[in-house]
């Protein structure tokens, strides 16, 4: 009996990313039709953060493209791909937008800006966070993603779970490790299981290009959604 559980649970599995590669040609309002036709309930809630936004473009590409765009195209994927699983999530941002509260100068806006992702995630009930962001490095050599986790119980497994399938899966040839997340705010403020995600390098130019890259963006997501969906059904 637990051997059928499992089995239907890989069709079913299998079905929702074949729908969600699929949904993504077809825009987001087929993906939310299709989501409400998965019988799935799930405790959690998926808080998706596109890192930067607005004020604060982040890194830029060795192309000229900002961090802030493809942590937010990474992003809505990634929400997409959740709904289909289904999860309920809660996206910090879904436009090219900050989300500080007060401030004067730019430095104040992100420091609000910091302070409202931390109170949204602390704030969201069984949440668990999953932050986009980009590498950069003067050495274009270097790419790779690397996966980092704050001190919150269950964060360290969920990590070291990600790297592994990034490495398998998309970098086969990076002997990444996962990573404490020491210094960084929201990381370091957060109550809830989380994690950080360097997708990669915009500085490598054929790093870069995967990253701009619909199709390996929604790879990458499924690789994360999957390591989510044990992870929260273990």
């Amino acid at each position: 009996m637990k051997h059928k559980s499992v089995v239907m649970s890989i069709l079913i599995y299998t079905l929702v990313i074949s729908c969600f590669v699929a949904a993504t040609y077809w825009g987001s309002a087929a993906v939310t039709t299709m989501s409400q036709k998965i019988p799935l309930k799930r405790e959690h809630t998926i808080i998706i953060d596109a890192g930067h936004g607005g004020v604060d473009g982040g890194a830029t590409s060795c192309t000229g493209v900002l961090e802030s765009e493809i942590n937010l195209e990474i992003a809505l994927k990634l929400n997409d791909l959740m709904h289909l699983l289904g999860y309920k999530t809660t996206m910090i941002r879904t436009t090219d937008c900050s989300i500080y509260t007060k401030g004067e100068t730019i430095a104040a806006k992100k420091i609000s800006d910091l302070k409202e992702r931390v109170r949204i995630v602390n704030e969201t009930q069984n949440g668990i966070l999953v932050s986009i962001h980009q590498n950069t490095f003067s050495d274009t050599r270097y790419s790779g993603a690397q996966v980092f986790y704050p001190p919150t119980e269950g964060s360290i497994e969920l990590a070291k779970a990600m790297q592994n399938a990034l490495c398998e899966t998309l970098n086969p040839t990076s002997n990444r490790k996962s990573k404490k997340a020491s210094g960084v705010y929201l990381m370091d403020h957060i109550k809830s299981p989380g994690v950080l995600i360097e997708c990669g390098f915009l500085s490598n130019p054929q790093e870069e290009a995967k990253l701009r890259d619909p199709h390996y963006q929604r790879n990458l997501c499924c690789v994360i959604g999957s390591c989510l969906s044990e992870f929260l059904t273990q």
